[in-house]
């Protein structure tokens, strides 16, 4: 084009900068800036939001900012591209000032926070998100979807079964179309919220079901420990002529590890290899630890990890670990603890588990030798330990902090009550629900 004379314009460049933009060529994006520049096209919206974009597409938020506060006109199409680069590499709070920011917002707004802040471990306000999009009722920002696809994730993160019904009724009420993503999300959100029989139902309802819903309700059985489940849906999946990838084999393997079904494991283990020429990945490699540890077979477990054709993760090792501190086995927990904390000299969890194994071995003063290593090396829990429960409806938060949307004062009294009752061995559970009665 340029050989012939022809100058770019405002609608050609755009392309030519996405195209950069989807190959991730930092150096060829960075050329083509220069040239958009020399041929004086840099003002132009069009051309400013393509390239805002592709330098949030790089990770680059600093040249893709840049851009963006130099622009004299700015769309909606401009305050998105920046909202979903900072939300991609996890930099949610910046992503929320922005958000709050902007004065118009369309589903593609709504759809990237929701999502970003699912993905980037947030669930609670992802779905705070989503219940403020609908209180709006903008025609512009009604939920598609893509939007409930993420809902009924965060729902699931969250363990918010009342909610994901709720979610799940929204979908069918508006007549959204409820596709195989969709219900692959129910599946795995009925899963994790406990109720494996409503999961089963909305497995039932896929037609032609692809390997992502397959793997999806055999991970269900295998969270709850239904082994023989999870094997007898392998063996339908396999019946209607559906492949089996390697995430279904981490599926597999976790339900043999919470069924303790270890022959089963290790035939499973040999046949993806064998049969499906799926090579083992970290992944597999630390469920067959976890099955191996959690049997106690320590030594099986202690050679599969050298065997390892990659370096173990920490995964590996903390399967491992976990199963030394549930078994009591203090002399090889000792080792791996010893081992993480060389990987990573500031987790927590490692001198927690290592202190947890001495005392259970009643070894209290190495117990606390571990503890007052982690207060000498200014080590402390980076998050504090959480629970989550859903009541009518409203997920509550409990932490060593408290909750600021739970009455503390009152469960805290319904707590010693019930333990004074306890203690004076009287009609516990008449006198519990009386109590309950009373403060509900």
């Amino acid at each position: 084009m340029l050989r012939e004379g022809i100058r770019p314009d405002h609608l050609t460049l755009p392309f030519l900068v996405k195209e950069c933009s989807q190959r991730v060529d930092v150096g060829l994006g960075t050329s083509v800036h220069a040239h958009i520049v020399e041929i004086g096209l840099d003002k132009d919206l069009f051309v400013q939001n393509a390239v805002v974009n592709m330098y949030a597409m790089y990770g680059d938020l600093e040249s893709s900012r840049r851009i963006f506060d130099e622009m004299c006109v700015r769309d909606i199409v401009s305050w998105n591209s920046l909202l979903i680069g900072y939300l991609r590499l996890g930099a949610l709070d910046a992503a929320l000032d922005m958000f709050m920011k902007m004065e118009e917002r369309n589903v593609i707004t709504w759809n990237s926070i929701i999502t970003g802040f699912v993905q980037g471990g947030r669930p609670k306000e992802a779905l705070d998100f989503f219940y403020e999009m609908l209180m709006l009722g903008d025609c512009n920002a009604r939920p598609d979807k893509i939007t409930i696809a993420s809902v009924v994730s965060a729902c699931a993160s969250l363990g918010a079964l009342d909610q994901g019904k709720w979610v799940h009724s929204y979908l069918k009420r508006h007549g959204l179309e409820c596709d195989m993503v969709i219900k692959t999300a129910l599946v795995d959100m009925y899963g994790k919220c406990g109720c494996v029989e409503r999961a089963v139902e909305v497995f039932k309802e896929l037609d032609n079901k692809d390997v992502l819903a397959w793997t999806a309700m055999i991970s269900v059985f295998a969270l709850h420990g239904l082994g023989r489940e999870a094997f007898e849906l392998f063996e339908e999946m396999k019946m209607q002529g559906t492949k089996p990838n390697h995430v279904t084999f981490v599926g597999l393997l976790s339900a043999c590890a919470h069924s303790g079904l270890v022959e089963k494991g290790r035939w499973c283990f040999n046949k993806m290899k064998q049969v499906y020429s799926i090579k083992p990945q970290v992944q597999h490699y630390a469920c067959m630890v976890d099955l191996l540890g959690r049997a106690e077979l320590f030594e099986e477990a202690e050679a599969l990890i050298r065997s390892m054709p990659m370096e173990p993760d920490v995964f590996v090792w903390g399967a491992l670990l976990g199963s030394c501190r549930m078994h009591g086995n203090v002399e090889l927990g000792e080792r791996v603890a010893r081992h993480l904390i060389e990987i990573e000299p500031v987790n927590h969890a490692f001198f927690v588990i290592l202190s947890d194994i001495y005392a259970k071995a009643n070894r209290f003063d190495d117990a606390k030798k571990i503890r007052a290593s982690m207060d000498k090396r200014g080590i402390k829990k980076s998050v504090p330990g959480c629970s989550m429960i859903e009541v009518d409806g409203i997920v509550h938060e409990f932490s060593v902090q408290g909750s600021p949307e739970a009455k503390m004062k009152e469960v805290e009294w319904i707590l010693t009550s019930i333990s004074g009752e306890i203690k004076r061995g009287g009609d516990t559970l008449s006198g519990n629900l009386e109590l309950i009665d009373t403060v509900t």
